[in-house]
């Protein structure tokens, strides 16, 4: 298994960061076919693939939002207004995904990326690990 580290800064506002491209070199640079498992090691992020640039990525800010409101409802609640909903996230966008490859090519969609969903404005650096696993 061949790992490499992405590290991110999303910014002070909530986000989606695409990062096929990192992806796509990553397993470019490994060759053949096999699994790529893309894993962001923390408690107020997760890893989506969906259709970004067509408005889909403000739908789902927009449909989080809706589900996870940034109130005083929650129960862990530093840092921000609504800092709780963060941590509930990830229940929803898991924290990893794995995508097959196949001869060093990701096997996503004609319209799937690869990008970390991050309502958390009080933390905006992320570390993403992609891990490949060859076939065979």
């Amino acid at each position: 298994m061949r790992t490499q580290i992405l590290e991110l800064h999303t910014g002070g506002s909530e986000s989606i960061t695409d990062i096929t491209r990192q992806c796509d070199e990553f397993v470019a640079d490994n060759g053949g076919d096999g699994l790529l498992n893309v894993f962001v090691p923390h408690s107020t992020a997760g890893v989506a693939i969906i259709e970004l640039g067509a408005g889909s990525d403000d739908d789902l800010l927009a449909n989080l939002d809706d589900l996870l409101p940034a109130d005083d409802r929650w129960r862990h609640a530093h840092g921000t207004r609504g800092h709780g909903r963060s941590h509930v996230m990830p229940a929803y966008v898991a924290p990893q995904t794995t995508v097959p490859v196949f001869s060093g090519r990701l096997g996503l969609g004609t319209w799937q990326s690869i990008a970390v969903v991050d309502l958390n404005v009080d933390n905006p650096d992320r570390t993403v690990r992609l891990s490949f696993l060859p076939s065979g």
